[in-house]
């Protein structure tokens, strides 16, 4: 479980070109549930990986869509939260996001919008799934969250305690991401496809170095 010793990982960025391999992100504040959803729906078939590099946790898991296997990296944010912003490496190749709020804590809603204006910055395309947790009163499913309403997004209410609605919750989220990246019409995708195939050159001198968007992609990551 979740007490397991982390092991070591060697991130690669490049089978996330890979047919079979989708990445789904997690967003929200600090204590909001992220890690305790992903530990409910995954149970004892995970071994949850540190990436210390890069402050996230990475979870491996093997869904079927459509009767074909998936291989699906869901990554945690692992405290980079704490600083109101990600790095943008945490955003790269992602095909779906998962944005998590406690209902118990006002606070965490009223913060949905920075996190999905910065997640619209790197992946303006993404599928987004809003997920109200904690639903320890049903009640609370009554009220209305507007935020969800006014960008199209699908909303769930979901419990990490007990289990309410998280297998449906992953289980939407990998198919909606396979969908993303088997029709995407990213103009980011796009770019980045031309970036890695060499057909756009990179100005040599003119960028700072300090600059991640113009380092090589282990450099930019490292910064």
């Amino acid at each position: 479980m979740a007490s397991d010793k982390a092991q070591p990982c060697e991130l690669d960025q490049e089978k996330y070109d890979a047919d079979d391999n989708v990445k789904i992100i997690c967003l929200g504040d600090s204590a909001v549930g992220k890690s305790k959803l992903m530990e409910r729906f995954l149970m004892d078939g995970f071994r949850p990986q540190q990436l210390s590099t890069y402050a996230l946790t990475l979870y491996k898991h093997t869904a079927t869509v459509d009767g074909k296997t998936v291989l699906v990296d869901f990554w945690d944010t692992a405290g980079q939260e704490r600083f109101q912003s990600m790095h943008a490496s945490y955003y790269h190749k992602a095909h779906a996001c998962i944005m998590v709020f406690d209902v118990q804590r006002k606070v965490t809603y009223k913060n949905l919008s920075t996190w999905y204006t910065e997640l619209r910055e790197f992946r303006p395309e993404i599928p987004c799934i809003v997920v109200a947790n904690k639903i320890d009163d049903i009640k609370v499913t009554q009220k209305s969250f507007n935020f969800a309403r006014k960008f199209s997004l699908p909303l769930y209410f979901v419990s990490a305690a007990d289990g309410t609605n998280v297998v449906k919750l992953f289980n939407d989220a990998i198919r909606l991401a396979v969908s993303y990246k088997h029709n995407s019409r990213d103009f980011m995708d796009e770019v980045l496809q031309e970036l890695e195939v060499g057909q756009v050159e990179m100005p040599s001198t003119s960028c700072k170095p300090t600059h991640s968007a113009c380092l090589p992609h282990s450099m930019a990551h490292d910064s």
